[in-house]
């Protein structure tokens, strides 16, 4: 997400490289953890976009110790690592990740289980830049992990056995990572959090906290209503909740707005459809506006109009 564009907030967020002084903004990468089942925040680390320690993987091990025994952990094929599943089996939690791109599958080696599912030996790499000798030593020497191919791509995960965690139940859990993404367009696009707007470091942390703080209030009106109704938090609708909660703030002196109950039957009402592995293109319909890009400081641009009036719309 993007911040005012202020000297306080480029030091530790600077703006793309690309971009020229006082034509950018600066640019935070925030990593969170999700609850799969009531799509709440359980624990977030921001950071730069880019440079040393600013990496997704390493905003994720600054959380490594909200991960507890018992806990399954859904991610796209960039976590899966050699050392990050190391880091979360060390705290008993489980995985189940798409293989890694640069990783090459081969189902004829290890121990057959089934077609296309198989048992395997991953040795330990290299010691990476970013860990300590001693940190690098504490971790085993090999992982025993299992591999298995459904719908065209290849999970990789911990629970090894294929009678407790058959094949289909695997790839059905893993369809289920696309809320998270459903979760960021809540967060970005619902609530507004794209675009943060203080001007020091400090204060954006604060506001990103606060955002995380009403988008979990949220959650837990949606948890509420779903016990009440009887079906999963993920049946119902996150905007819908939002605007049904704003519509009963601003009629709280009305007679039916003092019974709880009633707000949560509303919030019920309206599911989402069970959409399993939809596919939409990363492209949009509504053409932008026609006005030209700002390529010069803000100033500089305010003198030219000043001087020459305004330019022509693009055509």
């Amino acid at each position: 997400m993007t911040l005012p564009d202020t000297a306080a907030n480029q030091q530790p967020y600077p703006q793309q490289k690309a971009q020229q002084p006082g034509l950018g903004f600066p640019v935070a990468r925030i990593v969170g953890i999700v609850c799969l089942a009531s799509g709440a925040i359980v624990q977030a680390a921001m950071g730069a976009y880019q440079g040393k320690g600013a990496s997704e993987h390493a905003l994720l091990r600054q959380m490594i110790d909200s991960f507890e025994l018992g806990d399954v952990v859904l991610a796209d094929r960039y976590y899966c690592s050699y050392f990050l599943i190391a880091l979360l089996m060390a705290k008993g939690a489980d995985v189940v990740f798409q293989q890694h791109a640069m990783r090459k599958t081969d189902f004829r080696t290890g121990q057959k289980l089934s077609v296309r599912d198989h048992i395997v030996t991953w040795k330990k790499p290299i010691m990476p830049t970013w860990m300590t000798a001693s940190q690098y030593a504490a971790l085993p020497d090999e992982l025993t992990l299992r591999e298995l191919k459904s719908n065209g791509r290849v999970l990789v995960t911990t629970l090894l056995s294929d009678k407790t965690a058959t094949k289909s139940a695997l790839t059905t859990l893993y369809k289920q990572r696309w809320h998270v993404e459903l979760d960021l367009r809540n967060i970005k696009t619902v609530l507004g959090m794209d675009v943060l707007h203080c001007k020091t470091p400090h204060m954006n942390e604060k506001e990103m906290w606060v955002y995380f703080l009403a988008y979990n209030i949220i959650r837990l009106l949606i948890a509420a209503a779903a016990a009440k109704a009887a079906i999963l938090p993920r049946h119902i609708s996150f905007k819908h909740t939002l605007q049904i909660w704003l519509a009963w703030h601003h009629q709280h002196a009305a007679h039916d707005a003092n019974d709880p109950d009633i707000l949560l039957m509303l919030i019920a009402e309206q599911r989402v459809g069970n959409r399993p592995g939809r596919i939409e293109p990363r492209n949009l319909k509504r053409r932008p506006k026609a006005f030209p890009l700002l390529m010069k400081p803000r100033e500089e641009a305010r003198a030219l109009v000043k001087k020459n009036g305004h330019p022509k719309k693009l055509k």
